[in-house]
Formats: C-alpha cells, sequence, structure tokens
C-alpha cells in the first residue's frame, strides 16, 4: 500500500519533474515550475499543489505504539523475579499464593504501561510546539508557513540562522553560507551563488543549490523550490534509515543500576537465609518459603513507576513555566548547574528597542523623552533639543532606514506590527515618526544589492540606484564605521574625517555607551558599480543610541542565583561601557567596580597561556563584552575545566555549537532560530532570564524527590527484609505472610512514593549550593539514613510480635495479624520521615504535600480493610483483634515516626552540605 502511494505521487510530481536542477538556469526552472519571482504562487496555487503532493515532510519518525510500552513492562528484572516467585509458589503447591503474586504482577505492569503511556504521549504532544516554520512569498507577499504546506513552486526568502524546508535552486544570494554538515558531513560552512553548474557536479559542490535540513550560517537569499517531502536529498538518505535506537539518560541508567544492583543483593540474601535455615535443620519448605517471601519483600516493586512519574510529571511542569525540556537528561543536570552564560538581549533585557539618541555632529538630540531616559539627560541633549528636524537628523534616519531588513505592518486596529531585529525596527519606528518609510524611499532608490551584516566586519550595507549612480548606506560597530570613514557629514558639506574627529566621535559613542545605550554608527557614500566596495571612503554620518530596559524581576532572579550558589556572566557584543551600565543596573556588579570588572572579547583568547591568576580574574568575572559566538566556546571551556556545570543561552544559527558544548544548550522560543532550537537542550518560550531560574529550580525539586522515594521505599524494604531475618534468627514465627508483604508492597510502597515524587519540593531548595555533577543518586547519609530508619522498623515488628505473644497471650495467627499490621502503619508513617532536616517538623515539604495525604488516607483505609474485610481477611489471612492488639499496633508502629523524627533532628542523616 505503502508502494503504491509513493509510485502514484511520483507519477504526480511529472508534470513538474526537473532532472539535475543545478544544470539549468534559475529562470528556465521558474518558467517549469509556473512561478513569478516577483509574485510567488498564488495561495490558491499553493493550496491546489498542497493538495496533489501532499505535505512536505519526510517519513514520520514511528511512534511508540502501545503493544511496545506493553511489551517493555515485561522487560523489567523486578517483574522477572516477581514472575519466578509465582512459578516457584504454584510448583510448592501454595496456588493462592502464585496466583495472588501474579494479580500483583498484573497490577503493576497495568499501572506501569498507562503511566508510560502518558509519559512517551506527553513527550510527542511537547515536540510538536517545536514545528519549523519557513518565510516564503505568495501573492508578493512574505508569510511565514509551517514547512509541510511548502509546495514545489513556492518561493523560499531566507536570512542567516533559517533552517532549509526542501530542495531550492537559488536565483539571488548575498554572502550566502549554510551548513551542510547534516547531508553531506562537510564540518565547514559552503559559500553559495546562483550560477549554472555542470552534470558532473557532485553533492557536496551543488552551490547553486539549498537541500533540506541544512542550515543558513549567513547571509541572504532567495531561491525555489524544486522538489519536497521524500523527494528530497535528505528525505532519499531517511528512506535507508530503519530504525533509531533509544538511548538511557544518565539519570535512568543510574536508576536502572540500582535496581540491578538490589535484585543480586536480594538474590544473595535470599539463598544465603535458605542455605544456613537448611543446614540448621530447619524444614525445607519453610526456608524456601522464606526465601520466597525475603525476595518480594526486598524488591522495590514501585521504583520503575514512581520514577517515570516523577520525571515526567517534572517536565509536564517545567512546560508549564515555559521551559520545553528537549532531554530527559537535562532534568538531572539542571540540578547541578552552577554558571549560567546568558545573552543581554532579550534574556537579561527585554529585547524591545527604543531609539533613545542621536548625535550629530557636534550636536546630540534626546529622542525619547519618557522616564526611564530623563535619567540620562545632560546639558548637551538638552542644548540640542530643537534640532531635531534638521537635515543631518533626516540623513541618518534615511540611512538607518534604507539599510535596514526589518519591516512594519499596520494593523486592522491601526496598531503597527514589527518583524525582524529589534534594533533594526527601531530604526524604522523612529523613521516613522517623521514621516520617513522604507516603502516610499525605496520606490525613490530601489535596492540592487545587499552586503549582509558581518561578524567579522561588524557592518552591513545596501546598494540603491539614484540618478544613474549608486548610494551605499552603512551601518555597524561605531569603532567599524569610523575605520572605515574618511569624510565626516556636517551641516555645511562633508569634509575630511581627521584624527582628532574621530576621537571626539568615540568619545561620543564611550559617553552614550556608559549611559546604558546600544550604539550604532551610520554612513554612506556614492560609487559607480554597484559590485564597488561597500566600506571604502565612507562618509560617516553619526551614532544613534538605542535603549533595552531590563526585564521585569530580573534582578531578584540573578538574587536568587546568587543565593542558591549560581554564578551569573552576562554574555554580550555590545561596546564594555554599554555592558557595564546594564551590568549596574542589574546588579552583576557595584558601583565601586571599576571597568577592569568588564571583559573584554580578546581577553579570551589563548586560554592556555594564561597563568592561574589571570584564569582565575576570568573566572570570577560576570560580564564579558564584545563576546563573539566562537568566543562563547572559549567561556563555556574555561569554566567546564573549572569543574563547572554551564549553561548557555543563544539564539542564532552561530551559537548552535556553543549552546551543544554547553551542559545545558537553552534556546530562545521566540527570536531564536529553528538551528539554535535544534542544538539545544532546553527552549524557553518566553525568552525569559527567570524562566532559566525556575527549571533549574524545578531540576533540584526533581532530583530531589527522586531521592526521597526511593530512600522511603528502600527503607520500608529494609525494613520488612530485616524482621523477617530477626524473627528467623529468635526462632520466631514469620511476622508477615507472603501475600500479606505483597499487600504492603502493593499499598504502602507505591501511593506515598508516588506522593513524595510529585512534590513541590522544599521552599530552601535555591538558598543552597548546587550539588556536583558526580554524585550519585544515594549518597553516604542516604543509605545511613535506609539502614536506620529500616532497622528501627524491623526491631519495632519484631518487638510488637514478641509483645502479642507475651503480653498480650496471642495465638500464631493473631500474633501475626499484629506484626503485619504494625508493619504496614510504620511504614505509611515513614513517610514524614522523609523530611529534610532544615524544615520545621509540622510545616514542611511533606505535611504541605497535598498528595501526601491523600496517599497515608488510601493507605490507612486499605489496611483497615485488610483487617476488617471478609474477603480480604481470608486471602490474607488476618484475625480479627481486640482494643488491647489495636493500642498495640497504633503505639509500635509510631516508634520509628518519632526516633526518626529525633535522628532526624539531631543531624543523624544530614547531608554534608547542611
Amino acid at each position: 500500500m505503502a508502494r503504491e502511494k509513493q509510485n502514484k505521487l511520483n507519477n504526480n510530481q511529472k508534470k513538474f519533474s526537473i532532472t539535475k536542477p543545478w544544470t539549468l538556469s534559475s529562470e528556465k526552472i521558474l518558467n517549469s515550475l509556473g512561478t513569478d519571482p516577483e509574485n510567488g504562487l498564488t495561495k490558491t496555487e499553493a493550496r491546489k499543489r498542497l493538495k496533489q503532493y501532499g505535505a512536505n515532510r519526510l517519513r514520520k519518525i514511528k511512534k511508540k505504539s502501545a503493544w511496545t510500552i506493553l511489551l517493555n513492562q515485561f522487560k523489567n528484572v523486578i517483574i522477572l523475579i516477581l514472575a519466578a516467585a509465582s512459578v516457584l509458589s504454584f510448583i510448592l503447591g501454595d496456588w493462592m499464593e502464585g496466583i495472588a503474586i501474579g494479580v500483583a504482577i498484573a497490577i503493576f505492569i497495568i499501572i506501569g504501561f498507562f503511566t508510560e503511556l502518558k509519559a512517551v504521549r506527553s513527550i510527542e504532544a511537547l515536540r510538536k510546539l517545536g514545528s519549523v516554520n519557513t518565510n516564503v512569498l505568495r501573492d508578493r507577499q512574505i508569510e511565514t508557513i509551517e514547512a509541510q504546506s511548502l509546495v514545489p513552486g513556492d518561493i523560499g526568502v531566507f536570512e542567516g540562522g533559517d533552517i532549509v524546508t526542501a530542495d531550492f535552486r537559488l536565483f539571488e544570494a548575498s554572502k550566502l553560507q549554510t551548513d551542510e554538515s547534516t547531508l553531506t558531513g562537510e564540518s565547514l560552512p559552503v559559500d553559495k551563488q546562483t550560477d549554472v553548474l555542470s552534470d558532473e557536479v557532485p553533492l557536496a559542490e551543488r552551490s547553486n543549490m539549498l537541500y533540506k535540513g541544512t542550515a543558513i550560517t549567513r547571509g541572504s537569499a532567495k531561491g525555489v523550490a524544486v522538489v519536497t517531502g521524500m523527494e528530497t536529498e535528505l528525505g532519499k538518505v531517511s528512506a535507508l534509515v530503519e530504525e533509531t535506537e533509544e538511548e538511557f539518560t544518565p539519570l535512568e541508567k543510574r536508576l536502572n543500576k540500582l535496581g540491578y544492583k538490589l535484585v543480586w543483593l536480594t538474590l544473595i540474601i535470599t539463598v544465603l537465609v535458605a542455605v544456613i535455615g537448611i543446614l540448621a535443620g530447619k524444614d525445607v519448605f519453610l526456608m524456601v518459603k522464606t526465601s520466597i517471601l525475603l525476595a518480594i519483600a526486598a524488591i522495590p516493586e514501585g521504583l520503575p513507576i514512581v520514577a517515570t512519574i516523577a520525571l515526567a510529571r517534572g517536565v509536564y511542569r517545567m512546560a508549564q513555566k515555559n521551559a520545553l525540556i528537549e532531554r530527559l537528561s537535562s532534568v538531572e543536570t539542571l540540578g547541578t548547574t552552577d554558571v549560567i552564560c546568558a545573552d543581554k538581549t532579550g534574556t537579561l533585557t527585554q529585547n524591545r528597542m527604543n531609539v533613545a539618541r542621536i548625535a550629530v555632529e557636534d550636536q546630540v538630540m534626546e529622542w525619547n523623552e519618557d522616564k526611564d531616559q530623563s535619567k540620562r539627560e545632560d546639558s548637551e541633549s538638552r542644548d540640542s533639543s530643537q534640532q531635531e528636524t534638521t537635515k543631518l537628523i533626516r540623513e541618518i534616519l534615511n540611512i538607518g532606514v534604507l539599510c535596514n531588513n526589518a519591516a512594519l505592518k499596520k494593523n486592522k486596529n491601526g496598531s503597527i506590527k514589527t518583524t525582524g531585529d529589534p534594533l533594526e525596527t527601531a530604526v524604522l519606528m523612529a523613521g516613522l515618526k517623521k514621516g520617513i518609510t522604507r516603502d516610499e524611499l525605496l520606490n525613490n532608490m530601489p535596492e540592487v544589492r545587499e552586503v549582509s551584516f558581518d561578524p567579522d566586519t561588524m557592518m552591513m550595507a545596501t546598494f540603491h540606484k539614484k540618478n544613474g549612480d549608486f548610494l551605499v548606506a552603512v551601518k555597524g560597530a561605531p569603532e567599524a564605521v569610523l575605520g572605515a570613514s574618511s569624510y565626516v557629514l556636517t551641516k555645511d558639506e562633508e569634509t575630511e574625517l581627521s584624527d582628532e574627529q574621530r576621537k571626539e566621535w568615540m568619545s561620543q559613542n564611550d559617553r552614550m555607551a556608559n549611559q546604558g545605550l546600544r550604539v550604532l554608527a551610520f554612513a554612506k557614500k556614492k560609487v559607480k558599480h554597484k559590485e564597488a566596495s561597500p566600506y571604502q571612503d565612507l562618509i560617516f554620518s553619526g551614532l544613534v543610541g538605542l535603549w533595552d530596559p531590563p526585564r521585569k524581576g530580573i534582578k531578584k532572579s540573578i538574587d536568587q542565583c546568587r543565593n542558591a550558589g549560581i554564578h551569573v556572566i552576562m554574555v554580550t557584543g555590545d561596546h564594555p561601557r554599554t555592558a557595564r551600565a546594564i551590568g549596574l543596573e542589574l546588579g552583576l556588579i557595584s558601583e565601586n567596580d571599576g571597568e577592569e570588572k568588564v571583559f573584554k572579547s580578546k581577553e579570551l583568547k589563548n586560554l592556555d597561556d594564561l597563568s592561574n591568576k589571570e584564569r582565575q580574574h576570568l573566572i570570577d568575572a560576570s560580564i564579558f563584552a564584545r563576546v563573539s559566538p566562537e568566543q562563547k566556546l572559549d567561556l563555556i571551556k574555561l569554566h567546564q575545566e573549572n569543574g563547572s556545570i554551564v549553561a548557555m543561552t543563544g539564539d542564532g544559527v552561530n551559537d548552535a555549537p556553543a549552546l551543544k558544548k554547553a551542559n545545558i544548550g537553552i534556546a530562545m522560543g521566540k527570536r531564536g532560530t529553528q538551528v539554535a532550537r535544534e542544538a539545544a537542550d532546553m527552549i524557553l518560550k518566553d525568552d525569559a532570564f527567570s524562566t532559566i531560574v525556575t527549571a533549574i529550580s524545578q531540576g533540584r525539586v526533581i532530583f530531589e524527590n527522586i531521592r526521597k522515594f526511593i530512600s522511603y521505599l528502600l527503607s520500608c524494604n529494609l525494613g520488612s527484609v530485616a524482621a523477617v531475618a530477626l524473627c528467623s534468627v529468635l526462632n520466631l514465627p514469620l511476622p508477615v505472610m507472603p501475600l500479606q508483604i505483597l499487600y504492603l508492597n502493593l499499598v504502602t510502597d507505591v501511593f506515598p512514593a508516588v506522593a513524595l515524587g510529585l512534590g513541590e519540593g522544599e521552599e530552601g531548595i535555591m538558598q543552597r549550593s548546587p550539588r556536583t555533577s558526580g554524585e550519585p543518586v544515594l549518597a553516604r547519609n542516604h543509605l545511613i539514613k535506609i539502614g536506620g530508619l529500616g532497622l528501627i522498623i524491623a526491631l519495632v515488628v519484631t518487638a510488637a510480635l514478641a509483645a502479642a505473644f507475651v503480653w498480650i497471650k496471642m495465638n500464631r495467627d493473631q500474633a501475626v495479624t499484629v506484626s503485619f499490621l504494625t508493619l504496614g502503619f510504620a511504614r505509611v508513617w515513614n513517610v514524614f520521615n522523609m523530611r529534610d532536616r532544615r524544615s520545621n517538623f509540622f510545616i514542611n515539604e511533606i505535611t504541605r504535600n497535598k498528595y501526601v495525604w491523600g496517599s497515608v488516607a488510601v493507605c490507612c483505609f486499605l489496611l483497615l480493610i485488610a483487617a476488617f474485610a471478609p474477603g480480604l481477611h481470608t486471602v490474607l489471612a488476618t484475625s480479627f483483634l481486640d482494643i488491647k492488639s489495636w493500642i498495640l499496633i497504633l503505639g509500635a508502629s509510631l516508634i520509628p515516626l518519632l526516633l526518626g523524627q529525633v535522628m532526624i533532628q539531631l543531624g543523624v542523616f544530614t547531608d554534608k552540605k547542611s
């Protein structure tokens, strides 16, 4: 059926079949596809072709089927041990016990199945939020559509950071480079152009083509889609891929390792007890039953279920708080993060730029006189406040509006919708206030060439046809534009730019930067040819200062990090003085800190040559200015070599290597490129720094919850094993029967453990230093706590059994009922011993957890049913008890809780970090 469908699709595509598009001119391909390069396809034609060719997507990754998830439950070693115990019970003729264990296995499999099914489907749903979009030209308008809606003949519009979503033949390209490593294995960026190529050119050298799954690393382009979906080169490769193996996260590996250790320990104890008993002359049948009982008592059946629930619930919580986790291993790593390298723009600030000041010749004009800007007024700006309509101001705005890739669109309600870089949209908005629009300028001076922004030159240029010549409009970093300028624009004429004037302009740049403004420089010139060099003999026109206010609550978030032992580092491409001003406002540095507290990009070079003192200065720094994406790698390396776990934020395609190298790569969901999002471990839907802090807090909570429920399960199970072993040594009856211990494991293991896994966490969890990355799930203090509580439970149960014989003079069945219920209630109350020592006895993270109280109520109800319900009463072989027995049960079961609380308060179980 699938083959027939594919053949049908291939037959449909013959209408627009284009063989070897790199060998044909773009004009011929556009004609063949029936596409107008200026207008694109009509929406009607696009819908028609979408219906004809189908969605532009590769073969879907096969969803994890319900049957696969069900079969996975049987692969659990714990289930296999229980199954062996059930079979052994049948062999020994104990049909009731064998059936009961089988029922328990079925219950655990059902719970595990539905838990994993829900978790898997939730993760699949979250991944759908990251669907890829693409920009196309339709009906003369550039629209952003879902990539799967792309059709052959669509005109794609690309900029740096975009993911290519089909195979395109280029017909426009400006300084274009792509990363084709996913397709060809070529690690370096590939230059692209539009010329026709020969037939024999291999895939890796087809420089006039863009291929699905590759990424634009630099420049801009337009191309026409020649094939989509499975017909693309990437589609042909993916057709060869049959399956992908699933990889376990580090936490899952550690939990699995812990589970295997417990199983082997259980088998050793079981065999040892059986052998010792038989050698001591005890009944073989009795010792085999005791061994089965020990195996059932020791194994924490609920561990896999609760771990899955805790992780899935944690990922869901983070998604609710705008943090999408791409890899489950990130949940664990988040809890150990101690360094955050954060981009300034959009993460620490609002990414909502406004033009604040414009400097031309010897004048500075205050552009926005709102509350924030009034703080930065000086006499120079007030003197120049009347100059806003001068020729020089309009000239600099003209350049800024022309040399621009952003766009403004008026909505039906009259508001302005902006698209593009915030710096560029701010300049467009400033021009609009003076009646200068890009469309009007382009009508008079059409753009014929664009030289895209280059991190190396720190400039961008556009060429515009004007009266037979070409106007070159340039913008960029002040030092770069001044370096490329030979003249300066004044009120009277264009004069030669002297060294003294350069110094004065740089001083003005410093003054604006000191006030926290992001400063851009503008220049122009006239040339005879559009292929002329854009960055020589420019006429310097002036400076524009832009203000990006800090996000609300950002200072509080940074303080939270400081209290949590997390070092926040601001990484920015801004001028060092601008970075310092923002750092002061954010609280990263104080007024007493000088400029030496702000490190420049050049100081990150040659890390191996740094002295220990220089290296430590860099490690302690909180602000790095003029940092390129490549230098972020050095910053990450510096801190990782120092033993830190580093989180790095990024949004551009050039940030992808840093996002991959960081322990936690964090991409921006709103303004981030698709390349950055795919390289990241976590995506911020709101681009807010506070969301990172929340995610780290949740990461710590999840790990601590996992520790709590593991400690709870193991201490309860150890208490059961030790009680059985102790009673065997003292020649007392077994304190619980196999069916009784199975009932307790089903009741008192799962419900309280799940409740602990769903806890909101301790209030002071962000008031302590992060744990180290190599710290095990159960540290030494946790093992001491498990052993101590388990031993107390065992002693109390054994004492209750002995007291039932000696004090109340009970028969064997009644005494065992007392020890069974004592063990059950002691395990229920033990959940309150999982609190942190720093918390209050009555008000803590356990008592505030509504799920804990619900689980306690359910467990108590089920234990009472075990004692009184006629049917269950018979199956579990329990006896009716008098008031004295119940006083003994309740009194004895509370002893582990009380002693546990005393030991917690005395710090017996205290973590070394406490």
